[in-house]
Parts: C-alpha cells; structure tokens; sequence
C-alpha cells in the first residue's frame, strides 16, 4: 500500500501551498513594486518567490505570509541594488513604470502610500533597506518588530529610517490637491497641450514646473528634463503640431490618479500624468518607452476625446 508523500514536492501539498500563495500575491507584488518601481521586475521577483515557496520545507514555516513578505522584500533590496547600476546607463530621464490601479487601487496595501510616480521617484533616493523599511511600514503597515526582522536591523535602527525617509518624502514634495482636481488638472493640460495654447499652459504650471519624459533610447523623446513654466510651456507647444496628429485620449488610473492614454491606429504610445499642488502643477511625466506600457494599459476605459 502507498504511502502519501505530503513532502514540498506532493501534490496535494503543493495545492495547499498554491492557495497560501494566492491569497497573498497581491501584497507580495506590492511591496516588490514599490521598492523597484518596475511592474514587469516586480512580477519576475513574484514568479521567483514562487520558486521558492514550492521547493522549501514548507514545515517548518510557522507564518507563510510573513515568510513569503520576507523572501521578497529580501530580494528587493538586492535587486534594487543591481538595478540603480543599470539605470546609470539608462538613456534619458528614468520614471517608474506606471501600473494600472482601477481594480486595485492601493495595489496589495493597507493604504496607497509610496505608491504615486512623483513618491516613487524621490523613493530613489533613498537606500534600499530605508526604502524597504519605508514601503514595509508606511503602506503595509508592518509593525517595527516585524519589518526589523525582514531587512535584518534593530527596531530602533528602523525606525529611525522610517523617520528619515518620511521626513524626505514630506520635504520634497509638496502637498497633492485632490484626486479630483488632479483630475480636472489633467484633463485641462492635456486639451491646452493638444491645442499648443501657450498661455493656457502657462496658468496651469507652478513656476517651477519640471516635465520628464522617458523614451528610454526606443521612443523620441527629450533626454533631459525641461524646467519653469515657460519652458515647459514652449517646449510642448513646439511639439504639438506633430505629436498630437491622429491621436485618441482614453482615460484611466495609474498609481492610484488619473492618467491619460494616448493611442494612435488604436495602440497606446503614451501615458501622461501629472502631479499638482495648490501651486498648480509642478511634474508633467511623461512616459513613451514602449516597454513601460503595458502594465498601464490593461484596464482603460474607452472613454475618448
């Protein structure tokens, strides 16, 4: 008579282990993508974790959820490390890939912090473990003991980074309007854009406005990023003529606001979103690399202008 395995490699155990997995992939992809800022990296570190899981001794895991956060987050920082070395011979500005929120709209989190491109980009700033301790605690809401634990550090030591990256973050940036009045913001930008009104462009801008655009080498786009209102202002009317021929505005969320999908012969060749604060808008990003798309691209409304 056999005897059932009930190993890491037996069927039915790995059934049990699937479910485990499935009901907290969400957070682990969360977590993965706020630290690299990269959907199509993050769900690679997904899939490896996965690898993992499937081939421990699941036994003597007390705490699967609390394991799987650790493996990945682990494998994080490590990542982040290797990735910042490419993304010094990036070409042009480097945003991050924006994701598609309208299913969900905190992307695995307690709460949608570290989650907004204009965060993710001053997120790499910061160190890899004061990153992971910053996404861990701010989104997640891990407790101090628990996120010590994961990046290997005393809970004074993180809370200290969580207190210095959140000091960061609220210096650098200022604060957002609205989800509605980004929206509004957006949608007026993206009308003045499209009909090259300088002074329209102008009054939406705060003085010191910055627009970047990430063509990555693959797509034209300007290699540094333009400055002050009236440069970015005449920077955009001076494409508008060209770009904006032929092309249909469908609108969605990316990274939990309003972002605009322009498509031309039906395919997306360009996400723009903004961020805005009661100075009007500050940051026009800007992101053509037709690699970086598809993770926004998956659930627009077709919503056209």
């Amino acid at each position: 008579m056999a005897v059932a395995d009930n190993g890491p490699g037996d069927p039915e155990e790995l059934e049990r282990a699937a479910r485990v997995f499935a009901e907290v992939r969400g957070r682990l992809f969360g977590i993965a993508y706020r630290m690299l800022g990269s959907a199509t990296e993050a769900e690679d570190l997904v899939q490896e974790v996965w690898m993992r899981w499937q081939a421990y001794d699941r036994a003597t895991v007390d705490n699967p959820a609390a394991f799987l956060a650790t493996t990945i987050t682990r494998l994080a920082i490590n990542e982040l490390q290797s990735a910042r070395v490419r993304r010094e011979t990036y070409v042009g500005p480097w945003l991050p890939e924006p994701v598609d929120t309208g299913a969900d709209p905190y992307l695995g989190a307690e709460r949608g912090e570290a989650l907004s491109l204009a965060v993710l980009l001053l997120l790499e700033r910061l160190s890899p473990t004061e990153r992971a301790a910053y996404v861990l605690r701010e989104a997640f809401d891990y407790p101090y003991p628990q996120i010590a634990e994961i990046v290997g550090l005393s809970e004074p030591a993180v809370r200290q980074l969580v207190s210095r990256a959140r000091k960061r973050v609220l210096v650098e940036r200022r604060a957002p309007v609205t989800p509605g009045a980004q929206r509004k913001l957006l949608t007026a930008f993206v009308a003045a854009a499209r009909a090259g009104d300088l002074a329209a462009l102008e009054q939406l801008f705060a003085a010191d406005v910055v627009s970047y655009s990430d063509g990555g080498g693959a797509a034209r786009a300007s290699r540094i990023p333009v400055v002050g209102a009236t440069r970015v202002a005449k920077y955009i009317r001076a494409f508008a003529p060209r770009f904006w021929t032929g092309v249909e505005v469908t609108w969605g969320t990316a990274n939990g606001q309003a972002s605009a999908l322009l498509s031309r012969d039906g395919e997306v060749f360009t996400v723009v979103t903004v961020h805005a604060s009661e100075q009007g808008i500050d940051q026009v990003l800007w992101m053509m690399n037709p690699a970086k798309l598809t993770a926004a691209t998956g659930g627009r409304r077709q919503e056209s202008e």
